[in-house]
């Protein structure tokens, strides 16, 4: 079979789609270089989106460009192109985080062309889901769908979930003590419009009435405080995303398996939101992992559910991430 001529129009397609990917405070950390002479493309970091004190090592940063090279490879498959991806091909330029090759004469990968649909309709709520458990064939396909990006999704038992949960308030405690964390996560949080990213006001969602909701409260560091008070779930349906190790690699990884494990939940009309704001604290970190398992290091925990889907966010235009040599 041919492979499909690769035009600028195509190229702004799939870069596109791989712009609608998350990304830690919607920073949309990311910039694509596309080599039209040889057909490949390149995903490289966007530094100046950067957090300094959230992120440090760099990690959600890598998470964020993950997830936004697997919506990258699923537009390709969508549009009948082969794609050959390799993380960190060149160890002398680790800002080259990815290289993806339109090329060759394997098929498309059909498991991922089923995904792209759902890239459009894949959004962060931050509302109360219902007091549903997960069907074990739902739990079953995601887990798989992690694993095929060699990472592991674990469904936590209840007495982890507590713990989480107690280690998500401990965070928002902590913030109100480093007013250098707040002035940067406020640098994100949009209460006005027209920005072309970090979160609007409308996708803040409502407040917790116990104050103990496995959402972060972006409205009240932004003095919003006229926002309905609800009941969140008091059972969420958390899942812990992790890999063995705990390397760049490693968090590249983890964000195609987020990716992949979000849009196939969208696909099977689950509501999806992310909580990494223990993470972000090293101890907090390491008391998510659950110490029976064989996962190292926690990347992401996913909250998911029955419920409102959330709200499409800003997206940087494609004319400012992508440029074509």
């Amino acid at each position: 079979m041919p492979t499909p001529p690769l035009d600028e129009t195509t190229v702004v397609a799939l870069v596109s789609a791989a712009t609608a990917a998350p990304s830690l405070h919607n920073a949309q950390p990311w910039r694509f270089r596309h080599h039209s002479a040889v057909r490949t493309v390149e995903l490289r970091p966007d530094l100046s989106r950067a957090m300094p004190r959230s992120d440090p090592d760099h990690r959600a940063l890598h998470l964020g460009c993950g997830a936004a090279l697997l919506n990258l490879r699923a537009a390709a498959a969508h549009h009948g192109l082969p794609a050959r991806t390799v993380i960190l091909p060149d160890p002398s330029d680790p800002r080259l985080l990815a290289t993806v090759h339109l090329t060759g004469t394997d098929p498309p990968d059909r498991e991922l062309a089923l995904l792209f649909p759902a890239i459009t309709r894949r959004h962060t709520s931050r509302h109360p889901f219902e007091e549903k458990a997960l069907p074990a064939d739902v739990q079953d396909a995601l887990r798989e769908a992690a694993a095929q990006e060699d990472v592991q999704l674990l469904f936590p038992d209840q007495w982890h979930v507590e713990a989480l949960l107690d280690q998500v308030h401990d965070a928002e405690g902590r913030d109100t003590l480093e007013p250098e964390r707040l002035e940067e996560l406020r640098r994100w949080i949009r209460a006005g419009e027209g920005s072309a990213d970090g979160i609007p006001a409308y996708a803040f969602g409502p407040r917790s009435r116990s104050g103990r909701a496995p959402v972060r409260d972006f409205a009240g560091r932004a003095h919003l405080p006229d926002r309905p008070a609800v009941a969140f779930e008091t059972t969420p349906n958390l899942a812990l995303l992790g890999t063995a190790g705990d390397r760049p690699a490693d968090w590249l990884r983890a964000g195609q398996a987020l990716e992949r494990v979000l849009l196939l939940a969208t696909l099977h009309g689950l509501a999806t939101a992310l909580t990494s704001h223990a993470l972000e604290h090293a101890d907090l970190r390491a008391l998510a992992r659950d110490p029976r398992s064989a996962m190292g290091f926690v990347h992401m925990v996913l909250r998911l559910g029955y419920g409102p889907a959330g709200s499409a966010t800003p997206r940087r235009p494609v004319s400012d991430v992508l440029e074509t040599v």
